[in-house]
């Protein structure tokens, strides 16, 4: 019974959870995503996030959500200033990190 409890504690839990913690980053990524007040996303990079409305807006469906996540940081504190980010500075601001993470990971889940 021990090795049962450590198993459940160490893996089994922690796996469910994170599994669980995926799915309501993606959910609330996907209200992000969509919220005006918090950008309004997709006036720019269309509504599934591969459409965007100028040919020089990127793609933003299925990549990297690391890579999407550092992305947003660094346009928000200006480490990266260039192409569109003078756009895109204004509407970072309107999200916090937890909200950047949401929608990084919910876009880097689109196919």
């Amino acid at each position: 019974m021990i090795k049962l409890n450590k198993l459940l504690a160490t893996v089994i839990i922690p796996v469910a959870l994170t599994g669980f913690t995926t799915s309501v980053l993606a959910e609330d990524g996907a209200a992000l995503w969509t919220n005006p007040a918090k950008g309004g996303c997709t006036a720019c990079h269309g509504k599934d996030a591969k459409s965007p409305l100028l040919p020089m807006y990127p793609r933003l469906a299925g990549n990297n959500e690391a890579y999407l996540l550092q992305q947003m940081k660094d346009i928000k504190s200006g480490a990266r200033n260039n192409g569109q980010t003078a756009a895109m500075k204004g509407v970072m601001g309107l999200v916090n990190d937890e909200e950047m993470a949401a929608i990084a990971n919910y876009l880097s889940g689109l196919k």
